[in-house]
Protein backbone atom coordinates (compact mmCIF):
# COMPACT_ATOMS: atom_id res chain seq x y z
CA UNK A 1 0.00 0.00 0.00
CA UNK A 2 1.18 3.23 -0.83
CA UNK A 3 2.23 6.07 1.77
CA UNK A 4 0.55 8.67 -0.10
CA UNK A 5 -3.23 8.54 -0.63
CA UNK A 6 -3.45 12.06 -2.80
CA UNK A 7 -1.82 14.96 -5.12
CA UNK A 8 -2.95 18.51 -5.16
CA UNK A 9 -1.18 20.52 -7.42
CA UNK A 10 -1.86 24.60 -7.72
CA UNK A 11 -0.34 26.89 -10.48
CA UNK A 12 -1.49 30.37 -11.88
CA UNK A 13 0.19 32.20 -14.93
CA UNK A 14 1.66 29.63 -16.96
CA UNK A 15 -0.46 26.82 -15.55
CA UNK A 16 -1.94 25.47 -18.76
CA UNK A 17 1.35 24.33 -20.25
CA UNK A 18 2.76 23.13 -17.41
CA UNK A 19 -0.38 20.77 -16.30
CA UNK A 20 -0.35 19.78 -19.79
CA UNK A 21 3.71 18.89 -20.09
CA UNK A 22 2.51 17.11 -16.48
CA UNK A 23 0.19 15.38 -17.14
CA UNK A 24 0.97 13.85 -20.55
CA UNK A 25 4.16 12.30 -18.48
CA UNK A 26 1.90 10.91 -16.01
CA UNK A 27 0.86 7.03 -17.27
CA UNK A 28 -2.94 6.10 -17.38
CA UNK A 29 -2.57 3.79 -14.11
CA UNK A 30 -1.24 6.86 -12.31
CA UNK A 31 -3.06 5.26 -9.09
CA UNK A 32 -3.69 8.81 -6.32
CA UNK A 33 -6.20 11.08 -7.43
CA UNK A 34 -5.08 14.32 -8.45
CA UNK A 35 -6.73 17.25 -7.43
CA UNK A 36 -5.71 20.79 -9.12
CA UNK A 37 -6.46 24.41 -9.05
CA UNK A 38 -5.55 26.96 -11.88
CA UNK A 39 -6.54 30.33 -10.99
CA UNK A 40 -8.72 31.09 -13.60
CA UNK A 41 -11.55 34.08 -14.32
CA UNK A 42 -15.09 33.41 -13.12
CA UNK A 43 -16.57 33.22 -16.10
CA UNK A 44 -13.95 30.95 -18.01
CA UNK A 45 -15.54 28.04 -19.57
CA UNK A 46 -14.57 24.44 -20.14
CA UNK A 47 -12.21 24.96 -22.42
CA UNK A 48 -9.14 24.15 -19.86
CA UNK A 49 -10.94 20.82 -19.18
CA UNK A 50 -11.11 19.98 -22.56
CA UNK A 51 -7.16 21.30 -23.38
CA UNK A 52 -6.27 18.91 -20.44
CA UNK A 53 -8.34 15.70 -21.23
CA UNK A 54 -6.54 16.01 -24.67
CA UNK A 55 -3.12 15.96 -22.94
CA UNK A 56 -3.40 13.02 -20.94
CA UNK A 57 -5.00 9.53 -20.78
CA UNK A 58 -6.23 9.93 -17.19
CA UNK A 59 -9.64 10.29 -16.33
CA UNK A 60 -10.36 14.08 -15.95
CA UNK A 61 -13.16 16.55 -14.66
CA UNK A 62 -14.03 19.64 -13.58
CA UNK A 63 -14.71 19.09 -9.54
CA UNK A 64 -18.69 18.84 -8.17
CA UNK A 65 -19.48 19.18 -5.01
CA UNK A 66 -19.28 16.17 -2.60
CA UNK A 67 -17.90 14.26 -5.62
CA UNK A 68 -15.89 11.11 -4.47
CA UNK A 69 -12.80 11.43 -4.83
CA UNK A 70 -10.90 8.53 -6.33
CA UNK A 71 -7.87 7.44 -8.23
CA UNK A 72 -6.82 7.08 -10.77
CA UNK A 73 -7.99 10.42 -12.10
CA UNK A 74 -7.59 13.90 -12.36
CA UNK A 75 -10.27 16.64 -10.59
CA UNK A 76 -9.98 20.26 -12.02
CA UNK A 77 -11.18 23.36 -9.41
CA UNK A 78 -13.91 24.80 -11.52
CA UNK A 79 -13.96 28.70 -11.92
CA UNK A 80 -15.48 31.03 -9.10
CA UNK A 81 -15.13 28.50 -6.43
CA UNK A 82 -12.73 27.17 -3.85
CA UNK A 83 -12.30 23.50 -3.98
CA UNK A 84 -11.69 21.32 -0.92
CA UNK A 85 -10.41 18.13 0.06
CA UNK A 86 -12.50 16.19 3.08
CA UNK A 87 -12.05 13.28 3.76
CA UNK A 88 -13.13 10.50 0.70
CA UNK A 89 -14.57 13.36 -1.19
CA UNK A 90 -14.79 17.07 -2.65
CA UNK A 91 -16.32 20.21 -1.41
CA UNK A 92 -17.08 23.79 -3.63
CA UNK A 93 -17.25 26.44 -1.22
CA UNK A 94 -18.12 30.16 -2.51
CA UNK A 95 -16.31 31.62 0.73
CA UNK A 96 -14.27 35.07 0.19
CA UNK A 97 -11.62 34.90 -2.37
CA UNK A 98 -7.84 34.04 -0.90
CA UNK A 99 -4.87 35.88 -2.29
CA UNK A 100 -7.17 37.47 -4.82
CA UNK A 101 -8.12 34.37 -6.04
CA UNK A 102 -11.41 31.46 -6.17
CA UNK A 103 -10.19 28.95 -6.51
CA UNK A 104 -7.28 29.31 -3.98
CA UNK A 105 -4.71 27.00 -3.91
CA UNK A 106 -3.64 27.53 -0.30
CA UNK A 107 -7.41 26.71 0.58
CA UNK A 108 -7.19 23.33 -1.72
CA UNK A 109 -3.54 22.53 -0.11
CA UNK A 110 -4.69 23.63 3.40
CA UNK A 111 -8.12 21.47 3.31
CA UNK A 112 -5.91 18.50 2.04
CA UNK A 113 -3.48 18.66 5.01
CA UNK A 114 -6.76 18.47 7.75
CA UNK A 115 -7.82 15.71 5.73
CA UNK A 116 -5.50 13.41 4.95
CA UNK A 117 -2.45 14.72 7.40
CA UNK A 118 0.89 13.17 5.98
CA UNK A 119 -0.43 11.49 3.07
CA UNK A 120 -0.91 14.27 1.09
CA UNK A 121 1.71 15.70 -1.70
CA UNK A 122 1.68 18.97 -2.55
CA UNK A 123 2.78 20.02 -5.84
CA UNK A 124 3.16 23.98 -6.77
CA UNK A 125 3.86 25.09 -10.16
CA UNK A 126 4.41 28.47 -12.06
CA UNK A 127 2.82 31.71 -11.23
CA UNK A 128 2.34 35.17 -10.47
CA UNK A 129 1.73 35.29 -6.93
CA UNK A 130 2.20 33.76 -3.25
CA UNK A 131 -0.97 31.82 -3.55
CA UNK A 132 0.07 27.99 -2.57
CA UNK A 133 2.91 29.11 0.05
CA UNK A 134 0.70 28.80 2.85
CA UNK A 135 -0.99 25.87 2.39
CA UNK A 136 2.65 23.88 1.41
CA UNK A 137 3.51 24.87 5.36
CA UNK A 138 0.49 23.07 6.39
CA UNK A 139 1.27 20.06 4.40
CA UNK A 140 4.98 20.31 5.26
CA UNK A 141 3.77 20.61 9.02
CA UNK A 142 1.50 17.92 8.66
CA UNK A 143 3.92 15.24 7.37
CA UNK A 144 3.22 15.64 3.71
CA UNK A 145 5.50 15.55 0.66
CA UNK A 146 6.01 19.05 -1.16
CA UNK A 147 7.40 19.53 -4.56
CA UNK A 148 7.77 22.93 -5.82
CA UNK A 149 8.84 23.49 -9.39
CA UNK A 150 12.16 25.05 -10.03
CA UNK A 151 11.70 28.55 -10.85
CA UNK A 152 14.14 28.83 -13.26
CA UNK A 153 11.67 26.23 -15.59
CA UNK A 154 8.75 28.27 -15.07
CA UNK A 155 6.83 30.80 -16.98
CA UNK A 156 6.31 32.78 -14.13
CA UNK A 157 8.49 32.52 -11.32
CA UNK A 158 7.56 34.44 -9.07
CA UNK A 159 5.44 31.59 -6.71
CA UNK A 160 7.70 28.91 -6.76
CA UNK A 161 10.53 31.07 -6.22
CA UNK A 162 8.46 32.61 -3.22
CA UNK A 163 7.82 29.28 -1.86
CA UNK A 164 11.61 27.61 -2.31
CA UNK A 165 12.15 30.77 0.47
CA UNK A 166 9.55 30.18 2.34
CA UNK A 167 8.73 26.40 2.95
CA UNK A 168 11.55 23.81 3.32
CA UNK A 169 10.72 21.62 0.31
CA UNK A 170 11.32 17.83 -0.02
CA UNK A 171 12.06 18.46 -3.69
CA UNK A 172 12.09 21.58 -5.90
CA UNK A 173 12.67 19.93 -9.55
CA UNK A 174 13.05 21.20 -13.38
CA UNK A 175 9.00 20.54 -14.65
CA UNK A 176 10.14 17.63 -16.67
CA UNK A 177 11.19 15.83 -13.23
CA UNK A 178 8.13 16.39 -11.74
CA UNK A 179 6.12 13.17 -13.12
CA UNK A 180 8.75 10.92 -12.19
CA UNK A 181 9.02 12.54 -8.56
CA UNK A 182 5.37 11.62 -8.33
CA UNK A 183 5.62 8.58 -9.69
CA UNK A 184 8.21 7.17 -7.19
CA UNK A 185 6.16 8.74 -4.54
CA UNK A 186 3.08 6.71 -5.80
CA UNK A 187 5.29 3.73 -5.33
CA UNK A 188 6.54 4.42 -2.35
CA UNK A 189 5.38 1.81 0.79
CA UNK A 190 3.46 2.95 3.64
CA UNK A 191 5.79 2.56 7.05
CA UNK A 192 4.52 -0.10 9.22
Amino acid sequence: MSRYELVVVGTSTGGLHALTRLLARLPAAYPLPIVIVQHRSKDSDERLTALLQVATRLPLCEAEDKEPLRGPGVYLGPPDYHLLVEPGSLALSTEEPVAYSRPSIDVLFESASYAFGSSVIGVLLTGANQDGTRGLSRIKERGGYVIVQDPASAESDYMPRYAVKHVAADRVLPLEQIASELMARAEEASPR
